[in-house]
């Protein structure tokens, strides 16, 4: 009997240790089937993420069309807004000033128009079928065929493409060889253009948003504001308008940029506080497209920049990583073989070899090819490196 009963003290902790073993075995064969050496951060990001590139493996090109036709329908409703609220404000406010406005804003329009109309229509490079490539580095898996330097495979082009960057949506084309520049520099004039706008905007956006209430159902007071005090009197409230509101309108009606002719209080008010509700959701639309695409396209073009001055595209920055934590393991440098140099890899992106210069082919339109042929590149470690290009 005092066997059974010290046999049933003990089953909890046999069970308990039993239960401990049994997790542990199935703990250790779990992690014994889906072990993996090069499991860190970055691995298990894209793993969780499989389910989004094939998403964009399998539809990006399918909807791409949309993207771009998004992309010219919010640019122009930009324009168009504009050329509504801001065109006619900035005439009544100062002529000469609104000309000048005009023609910087017709230059940042036609080279965005144009950096994106190529970026789109010019295709990024692929290296040529049924020909002898030199300088082949390995042979495409997919496409089984020979790839040249720095060319990388497309999932969703599903072809190889020369100087790979990556496959841009809002293109509906990859980023590669021959277009690279026109993306970039269409993302730069277009940082640049809305920061032009929401300059020249601001005062308008301010009175829209700020100064604007919704009171049109409440008669207009007229007169100086008051307020009691304990004993009933009433006493005029002196500072009851936003300091803002007071500099600015010291500004409208003394300063007045190039001219010292003060605006009249009627047409002030009819420049400055916009009682259109159409006009004011159009304001409010202007500052939240062009807010967000000024942060989104000024870190991406932040990005690139420094990525065009290391000599590398977004692929090539990941792999240059990899391949200096390798080396740096084994206690070697790892040098980038297309880092010439910031000035110099600029001057090869952008093009200005041959006596191209920055005016002509950087602040106008120009349709110039890139520098080489896509297939062979020059290297740090060629003897005539000095004298290229």
């Amino acid at each position: 009997m005092t066997t059974i009963h010290w046999q049933f003290q003990r089953l909890p902790k046999s069970l308990y240790y039993l239960s401990k073993s049994f997790f542990q075995k199935c703990r250790i064969t779990f992690r014994s089937l889906t072990y993996n050496h090069f499991m860190d951060q970055s691995y298990a990001a894209d793993v969780c993420m499989e389910p989004m590139f094939w998403f964009v493996d399998n539809f990006t090109y399918a909807i791409g069309p949309l993207f771009v036709v998004a992309v010219i329908g919010l640019t122009s409703s930009v324009v168009f807004i504009a050329y509504w609220i801001g065109l006619p404000y900035w005439w009544q406010r100062n002529p000469y000033l609104c000309v000048i406005l005009v023609i910087i804003g017709h230059w940042l329009l036609l080279n965005i128009s144009f950096h994106y109309y190529m970026a789109v229509i010019t295709p990024p490079g692929y290296p040529p079928q049924g020909e002898l490539i030199t300088e082949a580095v390995s042979i495409c898996k997919k496409c089984i065929a020979p790839k040249p330097p720095r060319t990388h495979h497309c999932s969703v082009c599903n072809r190889c493409i020369l100087k790979m960057d990556h496959h841009c949506p809002w293109l509906n084309n990859c980023v590669g060889y021959k277009n690279h520049r026109y993306f970039f520099m269409y993302m730069v004039y277009m940082v640049v253009g809305v920061l032009f706008v929401i300059i020249c905007g601001f005062d308008i956006a301010y009175s829209a948003i700020m100064l604007t209430g919704d009171d049109s159902g409440e008669p207009e007071l007229e007169g100086h504001p008051v307020k009691f005090n304990k004993t009933g009197a009433l006493i005029p409230v002196v500072n009851s308008h936003p300091l803002a509101h007071i500099i600015i309108t010291f500004i409208f009606h003394r300063l007045m940029f190039f001219t010292d002719t003060p605006i009249a209080d009627d047409e002030f008010n009819e420049i400055y506080e916009p009682n259109n509700p159409w006009k004011r959701r159009a304001i409010i639309y202007m500052a939240l497209i062009n807010s967000g695409v000024f942060v989104a396209l000024g870190v991406l073009s932040l990005w690139h920049s420094q990525l065009i001055g290391r000599g590398e595209t977004s692929i090539e920055a990941n792999i240059n990583k990899a391949e200096t934590q390798r080396l740096s393991e084994l206690g070697r440098i790892y040098t980038n073989p297309y880092n010439f140099g910031t000035k110099k890899n600029w001057r090869i992106f952008l093009g200005l070899v041959q006596g191209r210069t920055f005016l002509q082919h950087v602040l106008l339109p120009s349709a110039h090819e890139p520098v080489g042929d896509g297939l062979t590149w020059h290297t740090i470690h060629d003897e005539d490196v000095d004298e290229w290009p």
